[in-house]
């Protein structure tokens, strides 16, 4: 069976959120059809783009930020792994009709590279499961900074 007609729509929650606050507590959760795991990536290994000046009052929803990070061999490298572990887990997901999968992406402040590449899965994702995965972004805590 092609993984992407399958039922019921697999709703992929991706988060991004800061490790200097305590971490959402829906990522663990048990409620509402969650299973209290999932992936939890840090980000934290690779070059912030909050450490320049630039970008300080930016986040990684902005181009200037997307574009810095992008021209990064180690960022490249990292979403080229992060999608090698993220996509068998949908398919596996989708074949055995779950309903719900959480990956996180956790960074210094919340803002930039977290940001960055829970925009960057959703957009892969629903490009390449289309139709059968519906990808959710939450940004915890762009909102309490006033980003969004």
């Amino acid at each position: 069976m092609n993984a992407t007609t399958q039922s019921p729509i697999l709703t992929v929650e991706i988060t991004s959120f800061s490790f200097k606050q305590p971490l959402p507590p829906h990522l663990f959760s048990l409620d509402a059809g969650r299973h209290g795991g999932g992936f939890v990536f840090d980000c934290r290994s690779l070059p912030n783009p909050g450490r320049e000046e630039r970008f300080k009052a930016e986040t990684g929803l902005e181009t200037g930020v997307r574009e810095f990070l992008e021209a990064l061999p180690e960022v490249r490298e990292f979403r080229a792994s992060v999608i090698s572990l993220v996509e068998p887990a949908v398919r596996n997901f989708l074949g055995r009709q779950f309903t719900f999968m959480n990956v996180s992406f956790g960074c210094t402040g919340g803002q930039h590279r977290s940001v960055f590449f829970a925009e960057e899965l959703a957009r892969h994702l629903g490009t390449t499961f289309q139709g059968a995965v519906t990808p959710t972004v939450v940004h915890y805590n762009l909102k309490a900074k006033g980003f969004i």
